[in-house]
């Protein structure tokens, strides 16, 4: 009987658990934004415009992907881009040399 009724939401609870990290990123840069830009600009030296532009990438790189694998379009493409935001966190957070945080 539960599983009669509750067949049909499932799958969708199912993807927002694997995506919940990805929002949840995303949205603490909505809120950090300029925490997030700052930690850039002084890590990499790069200057408040291309931070700004790598935070934005970040933003709306895991926003875009998590709505498209929670609306069921293009989840291929969109999973991609997911990795690559996991990718390009590692590198511009300088996670890749933290074994410790690898391993977590």
């Amino acid at each position: 009987q539960f599983l009669r009724v509750t067949k049909q939401y499932l799958p969708h609870v199912a993807r927002l658990c694997l995506i919940s990290t990805f929002l949840e990123d995303g949205i603490r840069m909505w809120f950090q934004w300029s925490e997030q830009r700052d930690y850039i600009d002084s890590t990499w030296n790069c200057g408040y415009f291309l931070a700004s532009i790598f935070v934005l990438l970040n933003l709306f790189g895991q926003l875009s992907g998590c709505i498209l694998v929670l609306s069921r379009n293009f989840v291929q493409y969109a999973c991609f881009g997911l990795f690559g935001i996991i990718a390009l966190q590692t590198i511009a957070y300088s996670i890749l040399w933290d074994l410790k945080f690898l391993m977590r």
